[in-house]
């Protein structure tokens, strides 16, 4: 078996993608494009000031959203395709009822990078059946995850930078 992350690159990564700050300010730049100099507070009124300044600090550190004059923050390639596996993540947990049939946008993806993790440190996915087939609901939901662990690897691939360095303590 090849590893493909060592067990620290793979914990550093999985904590900083499963941010809930990160994940609701990936999603709204997403989901409605760019948001406007000073409305971000307005914008996502469920998170902190603290929440919302370690969110973007952590993201333009990252290379995950940039400031565009006169639109505000939006997201880089490397935000577009992170919201991209997010929505992977959040169809396959919604399509198979992980952790449960009602559940959390965030608290959703949180859990399937979570139930990915073990898996990143090893070339073959079947060593993520051996480790969480207690946790997963059907051996068709185990066959489903082979794509979003593989978009995520080629994403955590194509960003080092998650794994290459110690960022701000993500809130919850």
């Amino acid at each position: 078996m090849t590893t493909l992350f060592t067990p620290a690159e793979v914990r550093t990564a999985v904590e900083l993608l499963t941010s809930r700050s990160l994940i609701r300010l990936v999603t709204e730049i997403d989901d409605n494009g760019a948001i406007p100099p000073r409305r971000l507070a307005a914008t996502l009124p469920d998170l902190s000031s603290h929440q919302l300044r370690l969110a973007t600090e952590t993201a333009h550190a990252h290379g995950l959203i940039r400031v565009a004059p006169g639109a505000g923050l939006e997201l880089t390639e490397s935000g577009t395709e992170l919201a991209d596996l997010y929505d992977a993540a959040a169809r396959w947990g919604r399509r198979h009822a992980y952790p449960s049939p009602v559940c959390e946008f965030c608290g959703r993806i949180r859990h399937v990078l979570t139930l990915l993790a073990p898996s990143l440190a090893t070339q073959r996915a079947d060593s993520l059946a051996r480790r969480s087939a207690a946790c997963l609901p059907s051996a068709e939901a185990e066959a489903d995850l082979v794509r979003p662990r593989a978009f995520l690897i080629q994403w955590l691939t194509d960003n080092p930078q998650v794994t290459a360095f110690p960022y701000p303590e993500p809130v919850a």
